[in-house]
């Protein structure tokens, strides 16, 4: 899978904003049945909504679930991030991705890092029709009253190092 992502990654340049989007947006489809038991199932579950907001290109609801206090190493802020979802939701006319969880850290069920890999492809009116990419992603999240939160993330292009 990652050379064909690879192949259409070819096709377009990279973005300083597209990576943390497609973090987010890797984040869907909402879980059946009761809540999760253990936090790991719960952050799989909150993976698993943002997936499905992202593909319904539903910025609230991904919005939600930021931290108020969120920032990051490059100066972004939970409004920073709103208006990027903002402007590439406009731009997109649809959204696909295909979402790996790489890995689950867990610090005593109130903090915890999840690492992914997402290929994101999304349809515009751009002159080939398409944009596609892959990123690795490395994301900080808190147990706030029962609800995890992002609360700060990194990411770069698939093969790079983290920033």
């Amino acid at each position: 899978m990652m050379a064909e992502v690879s192949d259409i990654r070819a096709l377009t340049g990279p973005t300083a904003w597209r990576p943390f989007l497609t973090a987010l947006l890797a984040t869907g489809l909402a879980s059946c049945g009761g809540p999760p038991e253990s936090s790991e199932q719960q952050l799989r579950a909150w993976v698993d909504r943002g997936h499905e907001a992202a593909e319904r290109k539903d910025r609230s609801a991904l919005v939600e679930m930021i931290s108020p206090t969120y920032s990051d190493a490059r100066g972004n802020s939970r409004d920073d991030i709103e208006n990027l979802f903002r402007f590439y939701f406009l731009r997109a006319k649809n959204v696909g991705l295909l979402v790996g969880i790489d890995d689950i850290e867990i610090f005593d069920d109130s903090a915890a890092r999840v690492m992914l890999t997402v290929a994101m492809g999304a349809t515009t009116d751009a002159v080939l029709g398409f944009n596609a990419d892959a990123y690795e992603f490395e994301l900080d999240l808190e147990n706030a009253g029962g609800e995890w939160l992002l609360v700060s993330g990194r990411w770069t292009d698939v093969g790079n190092e983290l920033r």
